[in-house]
This record gives structure tokens, C-alpha cells and sequence, in this order.
């Protein structure tokens, strides 16, 4: 088999998730680590030669590295290849200093090297890789992150492409888990078991031999080899089914039920044609597009990874978060100081420099949201699973964690309470039901509100809406000539929305993207 010729296809229909070994595959460290390990073997090599007046054999950054090393836990690689050369050294601890004679404070010289010529030499990435993983994300797949260095974390952070994975097991987590590193499958099914998806139905891509073994041990759908040191038969004997010199030959295809509406990561380039020479005003949903959908609301914390992008993309253009929950609660949840936020489907608006509007008619039914917020308290007390969340000018029912059988109930009660509030009005969501003031307004005419305020509503400014629930499509409508209306939404559904993403990640994804764009 020839790896430069070699291409592969990976159809969403039959996997689920790509898992991703860091060093080698994702970014360009291995020679780094190489590097590292030559400098601290070839000390302990010379010492040797010496005491025992034999010949000095250098550490080879490629066959050494990559037969006894590469992949390994740190400590592993340690004893592994001093034993190759019948050098024995007493294990030691992890917490010994990096200039003891033991396995670990070697393990420890070599990092200490690594994190010193890391910070010289840089993170070099292989944009076929960043590439293939936005793909993924865009067909709806999870991609998670493996690693057996204990120096992932800070590699994806200084290549910034930590937002890109859902899922990290490295070095640190392994120790914290008691994982058996490769060529032990531990770290990746630990990763597919966070990710809550089958390893039948995952892809493993590796460049180490370690790790093709752990990805063949177990039992992946699919081990995609990574050949860039000439190493294409023993990946391929160690249980890779197909070797590629490089993932520009591996490519995914979206072959679920056709789309009801285009990716707007896939059509990134047509959106981003959009916006030359125009001012974009970007208006986010809260629950459902920056942070997951959780069973009860308080638990619907952003992640930090999502809060760094947002930073990034308000330094180049408006933004505001456009959400049901209250404003002081999702601008508590954001905290960012440069947004502008629109709280309680934009009842309720507060920006930078003393921006502020409160919708004045929305105050004269506080009183009746009290009342029936007091009567539904009441009348769904007994049924598990409810729960009646209070903002300014509405009142959100809560029934995601309620038996199907029951769900009805809630809903007939929360019918019957309103025949006696003509002024109040119910809008449907994601497993929750609001009551609102029954006027004009919604996410959509804050929205338009917003434009105008900020004087981005002339034909050189062009808004764009990014949103998961039914609340969202008043936005899309408001928009759907003069904007990007871009849905949340893993499964088909009738929306006013141009494009679509599958989830959060696909946000993170097309938000980190679009900052790099503008």
C-alpha cells in the first residue's frame, strides 16, 4: 500500500465521533519531544559509556524515538529504552527532582527540556487536521483529544485549538484516572465513554505504533494511520487499517438524510462573502447556542473556552446576547463587559457606556406575573420534575425532567391558569412553556430595536442571528432579508433560519473561525 496515494473517506452516517492522538497528528510536537529526549538520553548515555569504558551510542530521534518512546507515558519511555541498552536505574518517585538519577527524574529532566524549547521553538499545526476536525464538527460528529503527555493542555492553548475538542484525556488525566497508557486502550475509550458514543462507531488517528495498537486493542471502528516518518508497514502491522502520509487525504462526508438547510461551516466562505464591506452586528441565543441545553437552568454554565472566543470576536464587531432568562442572570453568566445584553426576549436591555432599555409597558404586568407565578407554584407543586423559574417579565415552567405521562398535566394546568389573565400570553421552547406580557414584542423586535439604537440598521451593517429555540425564529423572520440567520439543531425542523450548525461545538467552531475572518 502506497500512504502518499491513499485516500479515505469517513461517512457521518457510520461514525459518530473522531477521536485524535495530539503529537504528530495535530500538531507538529514530536520533534520537539524528540528533541527533548535526545538531549537528557544522550546525557545519561555518555555517563554510562564512560563508567563502563564502552563506545558512546547516541539517542536516535527517529528509531529510537519511535520504537521505544513515542506515545508512551512519560516514566514508561524512560525505563523502556534505558532498558534497550541494559542501563538499569531505580524507579524513584514522581515528585523527584528533575536531577536525580532515577526513571522519573529523567522523566522529569525531559520535561522540563520540552516546556524550554516549546516556549523557543513555538507550536507548529497541521492545518489539514484543524481542517478535517472543523469538517467533522460541521457533520454533526464529536472529536475528542488524546494525548499521553502530560503537556496537552497547555500545547492546544498556545496552538489555540482547545475549543476544538469536546473531549481531553492526557498524561494528567490518565494519573488522575489510573489509565494504563498505550499501547493499552484506556485513554481512548475513556474518551468515548465522555463522549458518550460506541467505539465501533469512532474513528482513532494515530501516528505512533503504541497507539495504532491501543486503537486495534479497542476494537475502533476505524484506525487511521498517520505516516510522516516512513513508518507505513509497522502501523499497518500494529492494527491500522489504512495509512495516510497526511489527513488532506482523508476527508468527510455528510451523508446523514439530506440537510434542510446548508452548514454554515461548510458554506463559511459564501456567508463570509456577505459581510465584505459591511459593519456586523452578531446577536447570540444564551441556552442551547453558547452552552449546552442542561435539565435545570441554573446548571447552564459557559464554558471558558466559549467565553475566550467571545472576547475575540466582540474586539471586531458588535455583540449581543439575545436570551428568555433575565438580564442581570445571563449577563452574571457571560461576563463580558463589552456586550451588549437583551434580557427576558429583550424586555430588558442593558450595553456598554450606560446603554440601557427597559421595555416601559412590560413594567404594568409585574403584578399579574406575581400572581400567576404564585398560582402555578401551587398547582404543579406536586408533580415531580417542574419547576417554576420566576424572571422580570415572565414566568418559565420547566418540565424536561417530568414523566411523558405527566407532561400533558402540566401543560392543561398552565391552559386552564391563563383563562383568567387575558393581559398574559404562553410562548413554547425547549421543554419549557413562558408566560409574557401579552404586547408586541419578542427576540425579533429587540433585535430590530438594537439595529437602530446602534445605527447599524443603514444597508452598510448587516446583522446576523445564531439561535437553537422556537423564541429564536422571531429573530430569523425579523432578519431573514437583510441578515445571517444561523439555527442550533442536530435533527431536522421548520425554521426561518438560512443556515445551520449541530451544536455548540459547531458555534465555538464558526464563531473562532469567523473572529480569524473579520
Amino acid at each position: 500500500m502506497n500512504p502518499k496515494k491513499t485516500t479515505v473517506t469517513i461517512k457521518s452516517s457510520e461514525f459518530d465521533a473522531i477521536v485524535f492522538d495530539l503529537d504528530g497528528v495535530v500538531t507538529d510536537t514530536a520533534g520537539v519531544h524528540a528533541s527533548a529526549w535526545k538531549k537528557i538520553f544522550d546525557e545519561v548515555l555518555k555517563k554510562y559509556a564512560k563508567k563502563t569504558n564502552t563506545e558512546f551510542i547516541p539517542f536516535d530521534k527517529n528509531t529510537d524515538y519511535l520504537k521505544y518512546v513515542d506515545g508512551k507515558p512519560r516514566y514508561k519511555g524512560v525505563k523502556d529504552f534505558l532498558q534497550s541498552r541494559d542501563i538499569t536505574l531505580e524507579y524513584g518517585d514522581p515528585s523527584d527532582p528533575p536531577d536525580k538519577p532515577t526513571v522519573c527524574g529523567l522523566g522529569n529532566r525531559k520535561n522540563l527540556v520540552f516546556q524550554e524549547r516549546l516556549t523557543e521553538e513555538g507550536v507548529v499545526i497541521f492545518d489539514s487536521t484543524v481542517k478535517l476536525i472543523e469538517d467533522a464538527l460541521a457533520a454533526g460528529m464529536k472529536t475528542g483529544i488524546i494525548s499521553s503527555s502530560k503537556n496537552c493542555e497547555p500545547v492546544l492553548k498556545r496552538a489555540d485549538l482547545l475549543h476544538l475538542f469536546e473531549v481531553k484525556v492526557d498524561g494528567v488525566d490518565a494519573a488522575e484516572m489510573d489509565l494504563r497508557g498505550k499501547p493499552h486502550p484506556d485513554v481512548f475509550l475513556s474518551a468515548v465513554d465522555q463522549l458518550g458514543v460506541a467505539a465501533q462507531r469512532t474513528v482513532v488517528v494515530e501516528d505512533a505504533i503504541s497507539g495504532v495498537r491501543a486503537g486495534s486493542r479497542g476494537d475502533f471502528g476505524l484506525v487511521i494511520g498517520v505516516d510522516r516518518t516512513g513508518i507505513a508497514d509497522e502501523l499497518l502491522d500494529k492494527g491500522a487499517d489504512v495509512v495516510v502520509k497526511d489527513l488532506e487525504q482523508v476527508q468527510i462526508q455528510d451523508d446523514k438524510p439530506a440537510a434542510w438547510l446548508p452548514s454554515a461551516i461548510q458554506s463559511f466562505d459564501e456567508i463570509v462573502e456577505k459581510f465584505k464591506g459591511k459593519k456586523i452586528a452578531l446577536f447570540l441565543d444564551y441556552d442551547g447556542t453558547l452552552t449546552p441545553i442542561v435539565e435545570r437552568p441554573e446548571d447552564a454554565v459557559m464554558a471558558e473556552d466559549m467565553r475566550e472566543v467571545l472576547k475575540e470576536i466582540s474586539e471586531r464587531c458588535t455583540v449581543a446576547i439575545v436570551s428568555g432568562r433575565d438580564r442581570k442572570d445571563v449577563e452574571e453568566r457571560v461576563a463580558i463587559d463589552d456586550l451588549y445584553y437583551a434580557g427576558s426576549h429583550g424586555f430588558d436591555i442593558k450595553g456598554p457606556e450606560g446603554f440601557e432599555k427597559t421595555h416601559e409597558e412590560g413594567e404594568r404586568f409585574i403584578e399579574k406575573l406575581d400572581e400567576i407565578e404564585e398560582e402555578l407554584e401551587k398547582k404543579l407543586h406536586d408533580i415531580n420534575g417542574t419547576q417554576v423559574e420566576r424572571k422580570k417579565f415572565s414566568v418559565a415552567i420547566h418540565y424536561r425532567r417530568v414523566k411523558d405521562d405527566h407532561v400533558q398535566t402540566v401543560k392543561d394546568i398552565i391552559d386552564e391558569s391563563l383563562k383568567g389573565y387575558d393581559s398574559l400570553k404562553k410562548s413554547g421552547g425547549k421543554k419549557v412553556i413562558e408566560v409574557q406580557p401579552s404586547i408586541d414584542w419578542h427576540k425579533g423586535k429587540a433585535v430590530r430595536w438594537l439595529l437602530k439604537a446602534l445605527e447599524m440598521d443603514e444597508k452598510d451593517s448587516i446583522p446576523v442571528y445564531i439561535g437553537d429555540d422556537l423564541t429564536d425564529e422571531n429573530a430569523f423572520r425579523e432578519i431573514q432579508h437583510d441578515g445571517v440567520g444561523i439555527l442550533v439543531a442536530d435533527e431536522k425542523k421548520k425554521s426561518d433560519a438560512h443556515y445551520v450548525l449541530a451544536d455548540t461545538d459547531a458555534v465555538r467552531a464558526f464563531l473562532k473561525r469567523l473572529s480569524m475572518s473579520i
